[in-house]
């Protein structure tokens, strides 16, 4: 992610605005990230999985294709057990288009989610998962 360089642009008469393709993966990827029943994201390159606590890094689960105003985006997940992994994903959609779209004001073509993973819960086996529910926030 950090090698590409591409932007989306925004400009009108009082001047332009200029987004980082690495600002739009950082945006996608927390919003993923705040889906429960995700677990982290999966970094291929290095095969292993980053449960991301700290923000360094967090782009690297996320592959972006920009399309003049339209964005492609790729998230690589590691799920939990115990939540149906078809609605993890698709609540994993939900919120990485809801997010970009908001923050950036760019159209999202697609959101392709890739559950490379899955790995056994955080949660207290007395709580039942249901799947795009917000993580709680931690005060």
């Amino acid at each position: 992610m950090g090698d590409n360089k591409g932007y989306v642009n925004n400009t009108d008469e009082r001047g332009s605005v200029n987004i980082a393709e690495e600002v739009i993966a950082v945006i996608a990827a927390s919003a993923a990230l705040e889906v429960e029943g995700v677990h982290g994201l999966y970094i291929s390159h290095s095969k292993e999985l980053t449960s991301v606590n700290g923000r360094k890094g967090l782009s690297k689960g996320v592959k972006l294709v920009l399309d003049g105003n339209e964005v492609t985006i790729d998230v690589q997940i590691v799920a939990e057990m115990g939540f149906p992994v078809n609605d993890v994903g698709a609540e994993v959609q939900k919120a990485v288009i809801s997010s970009v779209e908001s923050a950036v004001g760019v159209k999202t073509a697609e959101v392709n989610v890739h559950i490379c993973g899955v790995v056994p819960r955080r949660a207290k086996p007395s709580e039942t998962p249901t799947a795009g529910q917000k993580k709680p926030s931690v005060k």
